[in-house]
């Protein structure tokens, strides 16, 4: 089957550009295009679409605003097309299957596609593994990671990573402790610790990440350990192989 899609985007570049990626497809059948918000409304809810291609920043309605007006069944499958990173987060909130960064390679685009294709023959398909590369994915345009996306059981979680204090290691999980509170994650340490700010974290031991800004005193202790106390009272010990990351804080 095609997939009915269209477009809602005010650049007519982009639009071109998108009908273009589109016709190399034989999977895809292009039904319209729409330069602004509430003629996509219109649109959507009377040719109802398989797949919008949705522009965040619009006249008349933004691409939010467009999903808000829409009931959970009016909603088709949703792929961002912006060039502002910044809304990937909120894009996600509201259950889009893609967000593409402008301009469009066409690599990414056949992705995104193949992407919707199966969502749709599987609707219960949202794997948070997915949506946690898309992320890293953005992150790698734009530096790190602003809001850490973690899974909790069956919920994704978004994190600001000010919140939290220090990260340990569990076996092939990893804790992370914000306060009284923590949140047991299935990631492991290299890879959680790649997408931190490492201005804002350090690694302290093999299975031990803290914020910096947590750090309320040092003690030296042997053979080139440190001894920290963080807000809260929490103590931890750093290990040797990790002084020369720990003094430069110092320095």
């Amino acid at each position: 089957m095609r997939l009915r899609t269209l477009i809602a985007d005010d650049e007519p570049l982009v639009r071109e550009r998108l009908r273009a990626l589109l016709a190399e497809r034989d999977d895809v059948l292009l039904i319209g295009e729409c330069g602004d918000g509430a003629s996509a409304l219109e649109r959507i809810r009377r040719d109802k679409p398989d797949l919008l291609l949705l522009d965040v920043q619009m006249p008349e309605l933004d691409g939010f605003e467009v999903l808000d007006a829409l009931t959970e069944d009016e909603r088709p499958a949703i792929v961002f097309v912006t060039a502002y990173d910044e809304y990937a987060v909120r894009a996600f909130e509201v259950s889009a299957v893609d967000y593409l960064l402008k301009p469009i390679e066409p690599a990414r685009f056949a992705e995104a596609l193949d992407r919707v294709a199966r969502r749709l023959a599987d609707p219960a398909t949202r794997p948070p593994a997915e949506l946690t590369r898309l992320m890293r994915e953005l992150r790698r345009l734009r530096g790190h990671e602003e809001r850490l996306v973690v899974r909790d059981g069956q919920r994704i979680v978004f994190l600001e990573p000010d919140a939290v204090d220090r990260i340990e290691a569990a076996g092939n999980y990893v804790r992370l402790h914000m306060g009284t509170s923590s949140l047991l994650v299935r990631e492991s340490m290299r890879s959680l610790e790649a997408r931190l700010d490492p201005r804002r974290f350090v690694r302290v031991h093999r299975s031990l990440v803290v914020n910096v800004d947590r750090i309320e005193h040092a003690e030296p202790y042997f053979h080139g350990e440190y001894v920290l106390t963080l807000r809260g009272g929490t103590r931890v010990t750093t290990s040797r192989s990790y002084s020369a990351r720990v003094r430069a804080l110092f320095e």
